[in-house]
């Protein structure tokens, strides 16, 4: 019997080209690759170009989908290029590594935990399931970010890469792995056994690997029964355990009475990003980049890795030549020679490129990281790929609106006025509504307000597991969409809820969520006796009403509503306003901003006329804490029911002597929230509040500071600038008003010059 043991690194490009080799010259008759087993009927979709990694098997519970977990592979991964090998050759495969569908059943006997998931595997199940997912670690990692405390017991306590490193004198176990492995370019796959046997025999042992091992070594008796030339690829560290006799009664004791839950599992869309193993991935690599360069890139490694970082950079407008690339090359492959490596590596590279090609700036080197290093490669799936139909119509409907997904972000500028664009924005919410936040709308920008958004795209493996939990509320992105908007409406607590899920059904265009989103708004309001809450709710509803238009949408019946929820406001208020706290007052200020802009952006005009009118007779109250004091004297000046005599008139009230300086302060920050114009442009405004701020008494001062810096921090530089210029007066040595001496000597001396031009002489005056 012929029987090989390929113990690999998972994302290791001179192990997958060593395997190849390998199996081409063992020819066997059937290959077992570490994997999950429910995924063998997938192997053949290995074949067909329209899998182009790097992608993952996803798989997830039948009738839990956000417990799932994630296989990545890529170009460079052995297992991947042994399947293919596999393929191509008419070789039958088998992942035999422990079912996923264990973990998913639950318990053990004797109430122990359900297993773990293999190496390279990304688990999305525990804490955080359906967010980020949650990852368990290749042999050598340690617990990666986000696992809990309970987790962390799951990982292997030793790093094997790390501890033969360290055996050779490496401090860095990357540069090892490269000079024994990557760049020798010769197998070592019994070297690498024979160090992780001896590293096993003195490291404790994990209780799921033990459960893993035993179960491939089950299957590994059943294929020995049927096939005599097998060929196993696995993860290094589990060889020495598959290579030794272990009676059969031990590993069946160890397997004995565990459930099985159902899952499936499918083919997915990965990125180079989420397999670093900066990202958590404790089966990742630091590189995938460069891995993927040394993978594909046959002769001139070096060189042509070069040229793509000065293509990088040229793409940023960092002029480099031809000439940078070739002193990079001879500067990275010095520093190998001088280091007794026997290629130069990613190190070496970088060194160069930073010192020759980016002038030493450490924000240039970081971009060629971030796209060569790590790179920013997104895989594609075939469309017959099996996925639940909610995918298969987001597929669809990407490919008529024109949006491939990338793993790159990029900006999307969108006029709602085109067709097209309009689609893709309805598309982007739809799925912001399901969770699959695609595009997140630009920072400080909102769309709803103008006929055009911004956005910024960035596609997440992950998504796929919330497509597959989505499923339960349609097939389709926008039946799943409105089934979600109606069950929020039905079930939220608060007003405020509510109104942004009726913005949701104008920006989402979900037709058949609007009317019962209506009726639970028109409830919840009549229920709703709070005003902040009231007046929370408007805004969003004065949005949609002002800006319904643009998207074609049917707005009936939701004037009503508002108007009805504003005459609320209005008879609330007043009551609302006496013996406000400073927090409470912050809160009633900022409730009052949101209604005078919603008014301002309802097309009756009688409605804003109640509004004026209500915080005309509020900003009368001499009880009134002065921030909502402040506040409502801004807003009816900008808005013209106050005149600049008015107004310094009810400034001069509270910066009085005797008003306590906190009241005060109040009231200036309340009125100068939002800008400093009126300070630099208004002479008397001004001097009112120079005058009371020089009489604060020195006990209250540091009471009254933080409240002014608060207020003129949000001021631009322009603004601060120029009120200040104003406060401290002419500079030292500035030209003065009035009068002014004459130079007599400076004006005697132009005389001459002057004299010509106008044909006749000119003198001084001597009492000038």
């Amino acid at each position: 019997m012929s029987e090989r043991f390929y113990g690999v690194r998972h994302h290791g490009p001179g192990s997958a080209r060593a395997v190849v080799r390998e199996l081409a010259a063992q020819q066997p008759d059937v290959l077992l690759v570490e994997g999950p087993p429910e995924a063998d009927e997938l192997v053949r979709w290995v074949a067909g170009s329209g899998l182009e990694p790097p992608v993952a098997l996803l798989g997830y519970a039948a009738e839990d989908p956000g417990r799932a977990a994630f296989w990545p592979f890529a170009v460079f991964s052995p297992e991947w290029q042994a399947i293919r090998w596999a393929v191509a050759n008419e070789v039958p495969v088998r992942f035999f590594d422990l079912p996923y569908a264990f973990r998913v059943g639950g318990s053990g006997p004797g109430g122990r935990a359900a297993p773990g998931v293999p190496d390279g595997a990304l688990d999305s199940t525990g804490p955080g399931a359906g967010a980020v997912p949650e990852e368990t670690v290749e042999s050598g990692s340690g617990p990666p970010v986000g696992t809990s405390d309970a987790d962390a017991g799951r990982h292997r306590p030793v790093d094997p890469i790390g501890e033969l490193a360290t055996a050779a004198g490496y401090d860095d176990p990357e540069r090892w792995w490269e000079d024994v492995v990557e760049h020798r370019g010769v197998p070592v796959f019994d070297a690498i056994a024979e160090a992780m046997t001896a590293i096993r025999e003195g490291a404790p042992e994990e209780p799921d690997d033990l459960l893993r091992e035993a179960y491939m070594r089950s299957v590994l008796r059943e294929v020995r029964r049927r096939h005599e030339n097998i060929a196993v690829v696995c993860g290094a560290w589990h060889v020495p355990a598959l290579t030794r006799k272990v009676p059969v009664r031990d590993d069946t004791a160890l397997l004995k009475g565990r459930r099985k839950g159902k899952v499936v599992f499918t083919w997915v869309p990965w990125t180079y990003g989420r397999l670093a193993s900066w990202s958590g991935y404790g089966a990742g690599v630091s590189s995938p980049g460069w891995y993927h360069h040394l993978f594909t890139s046959t002769d001139s490694v070096v060189p042509r890795w070069l040229v793509d970082a000065a293509g990088v950079l040229r793409a940023e407008g960092v002029p480099t030549s031809s000439a940078h690339v070739i002193e990079a090359t001879r500067l990275a492959e010095a520093l190998a020679t001088l280091r007794g490596r026997p290629l130069a590596g990613l190190a070496e590279v970088t060194e160069a490129a930073e010192a020759v090609m980016c002038d030493g700036e450490p924000l240039r080197t970081a971009l060629i990281n971030r796209r060569l290093v790590v790179g920013e490669r997104l895989g594609a799936v075939p469309d017959e790929m099996p996925a639940v139909p909610l995918a298969r119509d987001l597929a669809a409907r990407q490919r008529t609106v024109r949006l491939k997904p990338e793993a790159t972000g990029r900006r999307l500028d969108l006029d709602l006025r085109k067709d097209n664009d309009l689609r893709r924005s309805r598309l982007l919410h739809q799925l912001r509504t399901l969770d699959v936040p695609w595009g997140e709308p630009a920072a400080g920008r909102r769309g709803t307000g103008t006929f055009r958004e911004e956005w910024t795209l960035r596609w997440q493996p992950e998504f796929a597991v919330r497509l597959v939990e989505g499923s339960m509320w349609g097939t389709t992105v926008a039946g799943a969409a409105t089934a979600r908007v109606v069950r929020r409406a039905r079930t939220a607590r608060v007003l405020a809820e509510v109104t942004t899920l009726l913005e949701t059904c104008l920006l989402a265009d979900l037709p058949e969520a609007y009317p019962e989103v209506l009726a639970a708004l028109d409830t919840r309001a009549a229920l709703d006796a709070d005003v902040h809450h009231l007046m929370a709710a408007l805004p969003a509803l004065a949005r949609t009403l002002r800006y319904g238009d643009v998207r074609r949408t049917d707005l009936a019946g939701l004037a009503t509503v508002t108007a009805s929820l504003l005459k609320r406001i209005c008879a609330g208020l007043p009551s609302a306003a006496g013996s406000l706290s400073d927090d409470a007052a912050k809160r009633l200020r900022d409730g009052v901003d949101g209604v005078h802009q919603a008014t301002g952006l309802l097309a009756d005009p009688k409605l804003r006329e109640l509004w004026l009118v209500t915080i005309e007779s509020l900003a009368r109250r001499p009880d009134l804490h002065g921030l909502p004091a402040g506040r409502l004297t801004r807003l009816l000046l900008d808005a013209g029911r106050l005149d600049a005599a008015e107004v310094r008139r009810r400034l001069r009230l509270p910066l009085t002597v005797g008003t306590p300086p906190a009241h005060a302060a109040a009231w200036v920050e309340g009125f100068l929230a939002g800008g400093g114009l009126l300070l630099v442009h208004d002479d008397a405004l001004l001097a009112l509040v120079d005058e009371w701020l020089a009489d604060v008494p020195a006990a209250a001062f540091d009471d009254v500071l933080p409240l002014l810096r608060r207020t003129f921090g949000t001021f631009d530089a322009g603004e601060r600038r120029a009120i200040g210029e104003r406060v401290a007066g002419p500079r030292p040595g500035a030209a003065q008003s009035g009068a002014g001496t004459v130079d007599h000597e400076r004006a005697v001396s132009v005389l001459p010059v002057l004299s010509a031009l106008l044909g006749r002489e000119i003198r001084i005056r001597e009492d000038a």
